[in-house]
């Protein structure tokens, strides 16, 4: 063989000669890049969301001030979570405080106990130049301070938005979320969010300008408050073998893997369990992911011992679980069945007697198995895989079934549902009224029967509600002033729109807030010790706040259940619940206060009064001149119906302008009427709507009660028209 001996000695000069290929040199854009994270990274953060294991997620935030003050978005600290923050330089951090937060902008800030920082500077986004260049820097999936350049394409206006967003074209991922754009100056212009992100390389950015808002009036929270929101009553409710369990407005919501094999997971009801031979328990339940599980379990051990019935991969399915592996377990019956709506809203329930075990789904019964493998124990509720699910209207008792209509009041119900479908202009009968849980059952197993009526069938079924609604919130205001309650008033107008929501979960948080407070030496003491100490209590302690402007119409301000859900609100709702605090913390001499365009919250100490704005954080504002002056009439109290009329007088003023919003408008003008029919404006309103839409029963109706009751001011002509058209509407 011929030796490479020679040809190395050759080559061998060569190679030491020979010069390394050179680097590319870096443009100049890149060069700008590189300056711009070196400037900025001392400014970037790394936020953890912190569980029992470990980190549960992760994301991006940025300093905005030398005093420990923090931006990211509000989906990257959850709720509920203890949140740990990370500097450029490895020094970790414990949150003390969410300083402010808001739902609809997905935006937060965080308060460390930390001094000397370097906070970024804050530019202005409503001088942005579409094509800009801009950098970001975040932690994409978990590789901390990374860097992307990209520009500006455009700022527009998105649906599920609150206010026009800032679209960039730059990758972006998972753990960017928070972060910040910056401009050549290193000029904070926006807060990427991935809520809002297309593509990886088109995304969105909340401007810069909605986070000053949230400087100017920031709503407090402590951590220690903060842990405690979507917290579920540990002496009603028990996890067991992990995953993540919450309770926001009575539903319950699980994620995460469970620690049982298969990623399973209990949460049991505490306060009893069954002793009887027999017993059923329900729960509505709404799956994610139809590949995950979730539903009932009963006759729980405490641990790896009970039954479950749950959906999983669309199918129903029955198993007794005896022991933590899979082999300990016995599938009792697996069946497909159209009783089970994937996606949607599913009741399950169970019925456990001596020998055996009957599943019903959405009220048909799916299941009848002899089983006499476990009995006794506790019930609650299973979860398997990577599930996330939903549970509500959780029971159990001797007989959960819904009970037969009897002959009579059925046959009167289908009879006025006839009636009513052969002229769905009439009004309801009354027997809707007497009757409400009743009629909507009936109506409902109607609209399965005739699908070419269910339209009609809907309308008549909220209508029903409403007359229902509106009937309920008569008596409350009938009621003497000092009997109603306004939380109950509140909860009403909310449910008028919302027939399924469940008021006991929000009237029991009400409760436990007055239950705070109830030994608190200043509320006792009274006066201005007590209304400061209610304000502190709202206002700076649990985040409480008016909302900011550029969310001001949004509906969800002027339901009281969705104000005590996102803690923020309108001056009448914010009132509605430190009035309500304040009665039942026996505070007799604190009133609401209408103003113009304005709510407030008055008080009485000797012969002076004081306001509250609790729109703007419980802040004491001097009264006007003229009313100091002694001969000046006191500042009277609104009542509770003025206080109910002007609550649905905003929900009118924010109906949309299409068919679904004018008829909206019409029911609140309705509701309106229920309880204060004596309002003339809104009668006349009404009767001019009710003629111009060929409503010739409900214009004549509102013509009598004119006639009836003439309005001041109204001319002998004009009473003579109006009962001239009374006439004419009696003989069509």
């Amino acid at each position: 063989m011929r030796s490479i001996l020679p040809l190395f000695v050759l080559l061998l000069p060569a190679m030491l000669v020979a010069k390394p290929k050179p680097k590319a040199e870096s443009t100049p854009q890149q060069q700008e890049t590189a300056r711009i994270a070196a400037l900025i990274k001392p400014s970037l953060v790394k936020i953890s969301q912190l569980g029992k294991d470990g980190v549960d997620g992760l994301g991006t935030g940025f300093i905005i001030s030398k005093e420990g003050l923090i931006a990211t978005n509000l989906h990257v600290i959850g709720r509920g979570h203890r949140l740990q923050v990370e500097t450029s330089d490895a020094k970790i951090y414990d949150v003390e405080e969410v300083h402010a937060s808001d739902f609809e902008l997905d935006l937060a800030i965080l308060r460390v106990k930390a001094s000397g920082l370097q906070p970024l500077a804050l530019g202005d986004s409503d001088k942005i130049t579409q094509g800009e260049s801009i950098v970001a820097m975040g932690n994409p999936q978990g590789l901390t301070f990374s860097v992307v350049q990209g520009v500006i394409s455009a700022v527009r206006e998105l649906d599920d938005s609150p206010l026009p967003m800032i679209q960039v074209a730059m990758p972006i991922e998972r753990g960017n979320s928070g972060g910040p754009i910056v401009d050549v100056r290193q000029r904070v212009l926006g807060i990427l969010t991935l809520k809002s992100m297309k593509t990886q390389n088109l995304g969105f950015a909340t401007p810069v300008n909605a986070l000053k808002k949230l400087l100017e009036q920031p709503n407090p929270v402590p951590i220690a408050n903060w842990l405690s929101i979507d917290a579920f009553d540990t002496k009603v409710w028990k996890p067991v073998m992990g995953a993540h369990w919450t309770q926001q407005a009575g539903i319950m919501n699980v994620d995460a893997l469970g620690e049982g094999f298969g990623g399973r997971a209990l949460c049991l009801y505490l306060p009893d369990e069954p002793k009887a031979d027999s017993y059923e328990v329900t729960v509505s339940m709404r799956l994610d992911d139809e590949s995950g599980a979730a539903g009932l379990a009963f006759c729980s051990d405490g641990g790896d011992v009970h039954y479950g019935f749950y959906p999983t991969g669309g199918k129903l399915r029955l198993t007794r679980f005896e022991g933590p592996i899979v082999n300990d377990w016995a599938i009792l019956k697996d069946i497909e069945s159209e009783a089970y709506h994937p996606g949607e809203w599913n009741q399950l329930r169970v019925r456990v007697e001596k020998d055996r075990l009957l599943c019903f789904m959405n009220g048909e019964q799916v299941m009848d198995v002899p089983d006499t493998g476990l009995r006794g124990g506790k019930v609650g509720l299973c979860k398997f895989r990577q599930t996330k699910a939903e549970y509500r209207n959780f029971h159990w008792g001797a007989d959960l079934a819904e009970k037969p209509i009897s002959a009579e009041v059925k046959a009167a119900l289908s009879k006025a549902i006839t009636t009513h479908l052969a002229k769905p202009t009439n009004p309801p009968s009354s027997d809707f009224i007497t009757q409400p849980a009743l009629a909507r059952r009936l109506i409902s197993e109607r609209i399965k029967k005739l699908e070419s009526q269910a339209e009609a069938l809907r309308t008549l079924e909220e209508t029903v509600h409403r007359q229902h609604i509106a009937h309920e919130l008569s008596v409350e205001l009938a009621k003497p002033e000092d009997k109603s309650r306004l939380l109950t008033i509140a909860m009403l107008i909310a449910r008028h729109d919302n027939a399924e929501l469940d008021p006991t979960p929000y009237e029991n948080a009400v409760q436990r807030m007055a239950d705070d407070l109830r030994t608190d030496a200043d509320i006792k003491a009274g006066g201005t010790k007590a209304t400061t100490r209610l304000s502190r209590y709202l206002f700076k302690e649990n985040g409480f706040h008016g909302t900011r402007s550029f969310d001001y119409d949004n509906k969800s301000n002027s339901y009281i259940n969705e104000v005590l859900d996102d803690r923020d609100g309108l001056p009448i709702t914010l009132s509605v619940l430190y009035l309500e605090l304040a009665e039942r913390l026996g505070l007799k001499d604190v009133f609401g206060v209408s103003v113009p365009t304005h709510f407030m919250v008055g008080y009485r100490v000797g012969t002076v009064t004081h306001l509250v704005d609790v729109f703007n954080g419980g802040k004491e504002i001097p009264l006007p001149p003229i009313l100091g002056d002694e001969e000046a009439e006191p500042l009277q109290p609104t009542k509770k119906k003025d206080i109910a009329v002007r609550m649905i007088t905003n929900l009118m003023s924010r109906s949309e302008e299409t068919k679904a919003g004018m008829e909206r408008y019409r029911q609140y003008r309705d509701l309106i009427l229920t309880v204060a029919p004596e309002s003339i404006s809104q009668r006349s309103q009404r009767l001019e709507d009710r003629l111009r839409t060929g409503d010739k029963t409900g214009a004549r109706e509102d013509a009598k009660w004119l006639l009836e009751h003439p309005p001041e001011g109204v001319s002998d002509d004009g009473l003579q028209q109006l009962g001239q058209l009374y006439q004419d509407l009696g003989k069509e």
